[in-house]
């Protein structure tokens, strides 16, 4: 794909973003310590921003329609940079949970309303690839933002690393201002007849295997530093190199996953889902030493990510008489799954099974949804979804 400013304004976006909602998998002991919670109390605030960015993707969408494209994903970088001031100058746990809810909002209509910029600024048969290259910031932000954002958490404090990440989100509004031209928003658009295209089965559907899908990711990524400090016996620097490898997976699985989506959504996805339950299925055994750990993250990244625009992709073809609103509900619909899996994993833990079994339940997530889509596809023409 040529080089394309619109696309890197974005990508940037995505990678603040990316380095926010990440960022705190990494921070959890740190945070953990400092506000006197438990790990699992602290893996709630992994949830609490998948929950926000849940109910942020329909509200903000729908509320503002009639916005100027590239104005309003300025304004939502706006939001992206005042949560994460009010994160860094959080005293206490609660207070930290608002401004991640604060801080999330954003999400769910940044990366629906960018998915639609970007397809629309390449040819229609790169319009997969174009969503995967604005996502490639977000997966960049797991090589070098998440890493940078742990490590200065343990170094400064995890208020300065809240601090950094706003000012990555100031940086992203002039790229967007300077690199997009005007985007006037459709006209005649109507929120009922929105509302109703997400009550047809196969967005339903679609919407349905993102949660689950990328429910198995979370589930363990949420926990990875416990697991990797616990069971492989890793050092802080042992740590730092699996984010890193896991964020260089999650680049190559994007950009694959955008390929093999342009050419077959549903071959992409399964070929991935796949990949991905049978690596967290051998992580339970392979976590135990840090060379195959480190096999097996690099695999988990890319099956991860290559999920990713597919994903997206279906949900955009499904619904593509309104594809703003649910495009930023698939966003939400993959926060839902990070909720959902930060909970499982959480509960695994709180349980006293043991780290390994948390990667056993992210294997039983990624089957499930490898089982929804085989069956999905027995479901070409599905209709509405009976009330």
């Amino acid at each position: 794909m040529k080089f394309n400013l619109g696309l890197l304004a974005l990508a940037v976006g995505a990678f603040g973003i990316g380095v926010t909602e990440f960022a705190p998998m990494g921070m959890l002991p740190v945070i953990a310590g400092d506000l006197h919670v438990s790990i699992p109390a602290a893996g709630l605030l992994v949830s609490a921003y998948a929950m926000g960015v849940l109910i942020g993707a329909p509200l903000m969408t729908l509320t503002t329609g009639r916005i100027d494209r590239r104005t309003l994903l300025i304004a939502l970088m706006g939001i992206f940079t005042l949560g994460n001031a009010l994160s860094a100058m959080a005293g206490g746990y609660w207070m930290l949970m608002a401004a991640r809810v604060v801080t999330s909002f954003n999400h769910g209509a940044f990366f629906g309303v960018g998915s639609v910029v970007a397809a629309s600024l390449v040819p229609p048969d790169k319009r997969a690839g174009a969503v995967a290259a604005m996502f490639t910031g977000l997966t960049v932000a797991t090589i070098g933002g998440v890493p940078a954002a742990t490590w200065v958490s343990e170094a400064i404090g995890w208020r300065t690393a809240f601090a950094g990440i706003a000012g990555v989100g100031a940086i992203a509004m002039l790229s967007l201002r300077l690199a997009l031209p005007p985007l006037p928003a459709a006209e005649g658009g109507d929120m009922r007849a929105e509302l109703r295209v997400l009550t047809r089965g196969p967005v339903v559907m679609a919407l349905a295997l993102t949660t689950i899908g990328f429910g198995g990711v979370f589930t363990v990524f949420t926990y990875i530093v416990p697991i990797l400090r616990d069971v492989t016996h890793g050092s802080t620097g042992y740590v730092t190199a699996m984010l890193m490898l896991f964020g260089v997976g999650a680049t190559i699985g994007n950009a694959w996953g955008g390929r093999l989506a342009d050419r077959s959504v549903d071959r992409a996805l399964t070929m991935m889902l796949v990949a991905l339950a049978a690596t967290l299925l051998a992580f339970t055994v392979l976590m135990q030493w840090p060379a195959t750990a480190a096999a097996a993250i690099l695999i988990w990244g890319i099956a991860s990510f290559a999920i990713v625009p597919p994903l997206q992709m279906r949900v955009m073809d499904a619904a593509s008489d309104a594809p703003n609103l649910a495009s930023a509900m698939n966003i939400g619909a993959f926060n839902l799954g990070n909720a959902i899996g930060a909970a499982l994993g959480g509960g695994v833990i709180g349980a006293g099974v043991g780290l390994p079994a948390v990667s056993l339940a992210g294997a039983a997530m990624a089957a499930m949804a490898l089982a929804m889509l085989l069956a999905f596809r027995r479901r070409p023409h599905a209709g509405v979804c009976p009330a």
